[in-house]
């Protein structure tokens, strides 16, 4: 652990030091104080960037203060980010510098008459193209800490299934995925997110996993607001993959297992029906249909595959409509529509569409693409449907730009 720390620590220096390069060159005609004051505010930062990645050697993270946790390294990965992206054209300026420098000596004399082969200078226009294409994406990045986080959006859909039996004609499903409490300095967020919740009006609530970052003790500080989503028929949910406490190192293995224990408590504390691996009855009236919740499986990545879907699967022949919970969508297009075809609807969360893309009408993008076929919406195989929710919290980067949290509202129809 500590060893990538420090080789963290080392490329986000090496980067730095890159990156001031092309400052230089876009302040080499500016006033002395005032290349001063550029030098001690940059070098400033890089030296706190530099002891913060040393301090988990002194202090363990789990110990930091939750803001430094979560927004300080927030903004130190996405200063970092935003010098790599500005670099690109620093490095087209030292791949033209280069091609001059061999230039130098292979053209003839003549050609050459003006160009000192020892002095190929630095190309302005693109050094100042690396510091201007540095400061969009930063002030971008920090946009999307400020608003974009918490700028919950509600996503409608409508499902026609031609089994639904009429009593569950116009049922109003509502999605959550991807809370990660641990990301949460404060309740007021998802306060006002439980208040959109229930605004909705939803017949049933799906939690389709990730309530932690890692620990189960995240819940303290959240559990009394997230109690309070309710639905006449109930919350269900599931586990995924951050629940399991897999990416943090424990005393022991029953420190580990107690944490998940208290997990599944807490499920139940808020008054959600946990499922690991089992299907329940949805009823309305005097008809069903099945709802089934698995364990985490992960198609991708190495993600673990806890979920026993034979066994969730086992006794649902009877019911006209099968709906799904399944944390990661890799799982629909590994298992769920190969061997499950009468499994209806499959609700997923897991990607978080990266937390940045774009989706605009007739265009979506986000480099969750490349790892995920299917990473946010409604998607369709023949007569099968996942859903994919973009998650209402977030991890790693504390924010999102252009990918917003999401409350979905799914209507399923039988004509």
């Amino acid at each position: 652990m500590h060893s990538r720390i420090i080789v963290i620590g080392l490329i986000l220096l090496l980067i730095d030091w890159y990156f001031y390069q092309a400052i230089t060159t876009v302040l080499k005609d500016s006033a002395p104080n005032r290349k001063e004051l550029v030098f001690y505010i940059y070098w400033s930062f890089t030296l706190f960037t530099f002891l913060l990645f040393l301090t988990p050697f002194v202090i363990a993270i789990t110990e930091w203060p939750k803001f430094i946790r979560v927004y300080v390294i927030g903004l130190v990965l996405v200063a970092g980010v935003s010098k790599l992206i500005g670099s690109l054209f620093v490095v087209t300026d030292d791949i033209i510098r280069l091609f001059r420098w061999i230039g130098s000596y292979i053209l003839p004399a003549t050609e050459v008459a003006t160009i000192n082969p020892h002095s190929i200078s630095r190309l302005t226009f693109l050094n100042r193209m690396a510091v201007g294409m540095t400061l969009i994406p930063f002030t971008a990045f920090i946009y999307g800490m400020a608003r974009g986080a918490f700028n919950y959006k509600v996503h409608k859909v409508k499902v026609v299934l031609p089994n639904l039996p009429n009593e569950f004609n116009g049922l109003k499903i509502l999605q959550i995925s991807d809370i990660h409490c641990g990301s949460f300095v404060s309740t007021n967020p998802l306060e006002e997110a439980v208040k959109m919740i229930n605004q909705q009006k939803a017949d049933v609530v799906f939690f389709t996993g990730d309530l932690v970052n890692d620990r189960t003790i995240e819940t303290d500080m959240v559990k009394e607001v997230l109690s309070k989503i309710t639905a006449p028929m109930g919350v269900f949910s599931i586990l995924g993959n951050h629940d399991y406490g897999d990416y943090v190192k424990w005393d022991s293995v029953e420190a580990k297992q107690k944490n998940l224990e208290d997990l599944k408590k807490v499920h139940k504390q808020l008054g959600w029906r946990l499922l690991m691996n089992e299907h329940v009855p949805l009823k309305r009236g005097d008809a069903e249909i099945a709802l089934l919740g698995i364990e985490n499986w992960g198609g991708n990545l190495n993600f673990p595959k806890y979920g026993d879907m034979k066994k969730a699967h086992a006794g649902t022949e009877k019911y006209p409509v099968k709906l799904l919970l399944s944390h990661d969508p890799s799982h629909f297009s590994m298992q769920v529509k190969e061997e499950y075809k009468d499994v209806d609807i499959t609700f997923s969360g897991h990607t978080h569409g990266f937390q940045f893309g774009i989706e605009i009408p007739g265009f979506k993008w986000s480099p969750s693409q490349y790892v995920y076929k299917q990473w946010a919406g409604l998607y369709s195989n023949d007569n099968q449907y996942l859903y994919v929710n973009r998650g209402l919290g977030f991890l790693g980067y504390p924010g999102r730009l252009g990918i917003s949290p999401e409350i979905t509202v799914m209507e399923l129809r039988n004509a």
